[in-house]
């Protein structure tokens, strides 16, 4: 059986006594970091064999789990903090067990995700992860135009040197949109601040950003809405392309996606109408 356990965010109280229970039991334990998860077993007192198990040797790994699963090994998962699985390794060895066929079950607890969604004062009734933002710009324009379309929250995680810089795009492309920033969660410097991009831009505009960081965005409002259905696909893509400031090629990958139809669909009518232009 492979335990899934999640652990503290930051406060090492916050973990379930059936996680304890699980982790002195178990024959071994995955760390995404042995020396940052060292901290929280030695405090509860719990001495099992750590083995690592992180982004750049998850490959190399799979095989001797999996056959340490099949001989009836008890393995627990943790990732450096939280929910083993979001936005981590963990993934994947999930996904290896399940093709497979060996058991997989998760001991619930923290998630930085849900911690901060919980408390952002956002819609809760609808949202969806997006984890890490994309570093290149086009593609987080891309990314930030679907999430700006989205009829519910969005979480982001994302990191301290880069949040600026998102929020920078924010505010050119939607200044009025409602951000929550959730900053160091169940720390001692545990900080939510709310408002909009170039009101968080001020917040900490003479601060360092340091810390684990948890972005929300709002879904839109009523004037931030658009009926896509009432234009044609090629207005559709030539208002995203002037609102937004993105190639011809990437607003028609948006516009299809937005639409819920093929790209090569759009495509094809910018070529037509090229095409007749032309003719003409």
């Amino acid at each position: 059986m492979l335990y899934l356990v999640a652990t503290p965010i930051g406060n090492l109280s916050d973990i379930t006594f059936r996680a304890i229970e699980v982790l002195k039991a178990c024959d071994y334990i995955l760390c995404e970091d042995t020396r940052h998860s060292l901290i929280l077993l030695q405090h509860y007192h719990i001495h099992k064999p750590l083995k690592s198990y992180h982004k750049f040797n998850e490959a190399s790994q799979a095989d001797r789990i999996v056959e340490d699963l099949q001989s009836g090994k008890q393995i627990c998962l943790l990732s450096d903090a939280g929910t083993p699985g979001i936005s981590d390794p963990g993934a994947d060895l999930v996904k290896l067990c399940v093709e497979h066929n060996l058991s997989v079950t998760a001991i619930p607890g923290p998630c930085a995700a849900i911690q901060a969604l919980s408390c952002s004062g956002l819609p809760t009734d609808r949202f969806q992860f997006w984890g890490f933002l994309p570093k290149k710009e086009g593609e987080l324009k891309r990314d930030l135009q679907t999430i700006f379309a989205y009829p519910g929250t969005t979480i982001c995680y994302e990191s301290p040197h880069r949040l600026l810089k998102v929020l920078e795009l924010i505010h050119t492309l939607q200044p009025e949109r409602h951000l929550v920033i959730a900053r160091e969660l169940t720390k001692k410097f545990e900080e939510i601040v709310r408002g909009t991009a170039t009101q968080l831009l001020a917040h900490w505009q003479e601060k360092i950003l340091k810390g684990e960081i948890v972005l929300l965005i709002s879904p839109p409002t009523e004037e931030q809405q658009h009926d896509w259905s009432a234009w044609t696909p090629e207005e559709h893509v030539l208002w995203i392309q002037e609102n937004y400031g993105i190639s011809r090629k990437e607003a028609i990958k948006l516009a299809a996606e937005l639409r819920g139809v093929p790209k090569r669909q759009i495509y094809q009518l910018f070529h037509e109408s090229t095409s007749s232009v032309s003719d003409s």
